[in-house]
């Protein structure tokens, strides 16, 4: 969070400039705001006054140069009498809250009926707790600002909806053994997260597996693989072995994917296994 340039503690997110979706968003809203303030015949330091913000963030969300918080427009409603009109504005700016990439993940996580993900570096965003993913985030280099870190933390939360949806997708993970060891913000944050993979596994709809350190044979040494699949039988999916990287779609592309998927969760320990195997790490932490 940071702070306006009268000392005030300023309430929302820069706009990346190159989110055009954003921009237009954000655009259109604070024109509808500046209109509202004017009929109320209060100047932009006068709202400010009244929402306890300073009048530079006021002028900023008038211009699209910045990403209000829910609570911002709260404010503003009731300030200028609008009856709820502002606070129906929420909708839009959450479409635009987080990052572009965030927005375009959790879309397509939104619409998969299908997701199966094997991660070696880090638990699976989709898996992390708020705390292990904030103590994720501030060990970045270089590093973000506060401002960001709480944006991207806020993002991947909100994600996290996935496991509430109906009807429910079906979700494989497959976790490097090293993802479950390495004590991420220490202790206690490790422990909670363990924990939370504990109630995850308990999900019909979700298989959790751990791919053991001492597997010799393993076919995920290319790095992170993940492949979503929709109700109209398309997929996409990525690793960081194969094709530079980059997100395919291509069923050829794909077969390679999913046949490298099959075999590690093949070699890892069956879900079984994997509960009883956090269950002790836990047990150990």
């Amino acid at each position: 969070m940071g702070v306006d340039s009268d000392g005030t503690e300023d309430a929302g997110w820069d706009v990346d400039p190159e989110d055009e979706q954003g921009v237009a968003v954000l655009s259109a809203l604070g024109r509808q705001l500046r209109t509202w303030r004017e009929q109320a015949g209060m100047r932009a330091s006068d709202l400010g006054v009244a929402i306890g913000y300073g009048e530079d963030l006021v002028r900023k969300v008038e211009s699209g140069r910045r990403i209000p918080r829910p609570e911002y427009l709260d404010k503003a409603d009731e300030a200028l009498g609008a009856g709820g009109k502002i606070r129906a504005m929420k909708p839009d700016m959450e479409q635009v809250r987080y990052p572009k990439k965030v927005r375009a993940l959790a879309k397509m996580e939104a619409q998969a009926v299908e997701i199966g993900t094997y991660n070696n570096h880090n638990i699976h965003g989709l898996l992390q707790t708020e705390t292990y993913a904030a103590a994720l985030f501030a060990m970045r280099r270089p590093a973000y600002s506060a401002d960001e870190v709480e944006r991207i933390l806020a993002a991947r939360m909100v994600r996290r909806s996935i496991f509430e949806r109906s009807p429910a997708p079906t979700l494989s993970f497959v976790q490097e053994e090293v993802t479950l060891r390495r004590p991420i913000g220490g202790t206690m944050v490790m422990r909670r997260q363990l924990e939370r993979l504990l109630e995850v596994c308990q999900l019909q709809h979700v298989e959790f597996q751990v791919m053991p350190t001492n597997c010799s044979d393993h076919a995920g040494m290319g790095g992170l693989i993940e492949v979503l699949k929709f109700e109209d039988g398309s997929a996409v999916g990525r690793s960081e072995g194969a094709f530079h990287g980059r997100p395919v779609s291509d069923p050829k592309q794909l077969r390679i994917l999913e046949l490298r998927y099959g075999i590690i969760r093949a070699q890892a320990l069956t879900p079984r296994e994997s509960r009883a195997f956090v269950e002790e790490l836990l047990g150990e932490t």
